[in-house]
This record gives structure tokens, sequence and C-alpha cells, in this order.
């Protein structure tokens, strides 16, 4: 292949077919390398001016057996999950495709939960041990990380008014957490009734009735200060004592304490 001129070597609509590497020799040279860039993180070495790769090895491997089971034509989901994934799929249901990126990232978190088990065998996400699971999805700035939370949100509650029982996998209550105020002011586009709404603007459903269906989710959106237990007033008048866990998830969740099991997103 010879050298583009530019470092942009991939659509952002495919998978990456070349990635950029730096000369052992001189780091200040490039060159090509065929294939996807391994996930992974560079450590740089301030005592002895020296740089090094580490792999995330897990990542990796989630890539490889989400590209099987994406083949497969993603054996285990739900026909609410498949319709959806075949809509987003589809380059002509919207003005402009979805990223691969994005694609990727909900199908990663869809195969967590609903892939076939031969797909997911052997691959153990570690916890940081709390009483619930924690899944991460790593995109750049300015990969539309947003436009995924309404994809995230969509699977979630079709499937929940669809599969009642499986509260486990499933839930019509959302509850987001934004790292500020700023934050949280763009993210209400991610309310079905707002009038700059994801779901309309990129057609995430596949048809009138499921948009239909999404109003009927109950969503929370606040800043992360909120999940801040209360300071006990020392010079009240009248000692309260400590907030109790049932007040504080009334006074945090409000609408959705009443809700047994919950799917947060944290941005």
């Amino acid at each position: 292949m010879t050298t583009p001129r530019s470092l942009i070597i991939n659509t952002p609509f495919e998978v990456p077919r070349w990635y950029w590497t730096k000369d052992r020799n001189d780091q200040k040279k490039l060159s090509l390398s065929e294939g996807r860039r391994p996930a992974g993180y560079e450590i740089f070495d301030t005592r002895h001016n020296t740089l090094r790769t580490e792999n995330l090895d897990l990542v990796n491997t989630i890539r490889e057996r989400v590209d099987q089971w994406r083949a497969a034509a993603y054996p285990g989901v739900t026909t609410v999950t498949r319709r959806l994934l075949e809509h987003w799929h589809d380059q002509t249901a919207r003005t402009f495709p979805f990223y691969f990126c994005q694609l990727e990232a909900i199908e990663t978190l869809i195969w967590c939960v609903e892939g076939a088990d031969e797909y997911r065998q052997g691959i153990a996400v570690p916890n940081d041990g709390g009483a619930w699971q924690r899944l991460c999805n790593k995109m750049a700035t300015g990969t539309g990380k947003t436009t995924v939370m309404a994809m995230i949100i969509t699977w979630q509650v079709l499937n929940a008014l669809t599969y009642p029982k499986r509260t486990r996998d499933f839930s019509r209550a959302i509850f987001i957490v934004a790292p500020g105020l700023t934050v949280k002011e763009r993210l209400q586009v991610l309310m079905p009734g707002n009038a700059e709404n994801f779901y309309d603007h990129f057609n995430v459903c596949p048809s009138n009735a499921d948009r239909q269906k999404l109003n009927q989710a109950e969503l929370l959106i606040e800043n992360w200060h909120s999940l801040m237990p209360l300071k006990a007033q020392d010079r009240s008048v009248v000692k309260k004592g400590s907030e109790s866990d049932e007040a504080y998830v009334r006074r945090v969740l409000g609408k959705l304490a009443g809700f047994k099991d919950i799917a947060i997103i944290n941005d």
C-alpha cells in the first residue's frame, strides 16, 4: 500500500482496516500496519525516557467474540433485539449511517446480556467487589456516545415491555448519571418527550409503534453530586441524625424509587 498523504486512513462507517505504528528506532516516523489496532494503552517512563505499550487482552478477546457472534447473526437475542439490530445496520434508514464504533458498542453490551453462552464461555469481566455488575464502554470524544445511550435505552425499554418477566436483563426504569450540570443539560435529548430527542433525530426505533412504546420509559437524569449523602446539621435545633438508606433512595431516585430493577447509565 502506498503511504497516504493524510493521517486519516479509515472510514468511520466500517471496521478499521489499517493503523499507524511508530518506528522502533525513530519515534517520529510512522508506518502503516494492516488490520485493526489492538486495544491497549501507552506508558511513558519519564525516568528512562522510554515508551511501552500494554495490551488489553480481555478487550481484544471480547472484540473477537463479538465479531464471531455478529457473523453468526446474533444467536440468543430476542425478537425485539434482532429487529433493532437489523434496523440500526440498515444504511438506508437514516440520512447518515451509524458509525462502526457506535454499532460495536451497543452490540457488545447486547452480547454481554443476550449472547448465546458458547460465544461468552470463558470470559469473565472483573467487578469492583460491589453487589452489581458494571460494564464499561469506552469511546473516543466525538464518536457519538449520547446516540449509543439512546440505543441502550431503546433496547432496554422495548425488551422490558415485551418480556416483563426478564427483569434481570431488561428494565424500563433508566437512571442516567451526568458528570456535570452542562452535560446534564445536553443529555435532555434522551428524554423521549424532548422536542430535540435523539430517538426521532436518528430514527432509532424501527417503527412508529415502537417509538410510541418508548414513551412508557421512566427516565431520570441527574448530576452525580445528587448521589452524595446529606451532611448532618451540627447546629440544627432538631437533631435528625444521619440519612437512612430508605430516605436516601427516595431522595436520589424520586419516581424511580418504586422500581425493583433499574438500568443505570453513568456518562
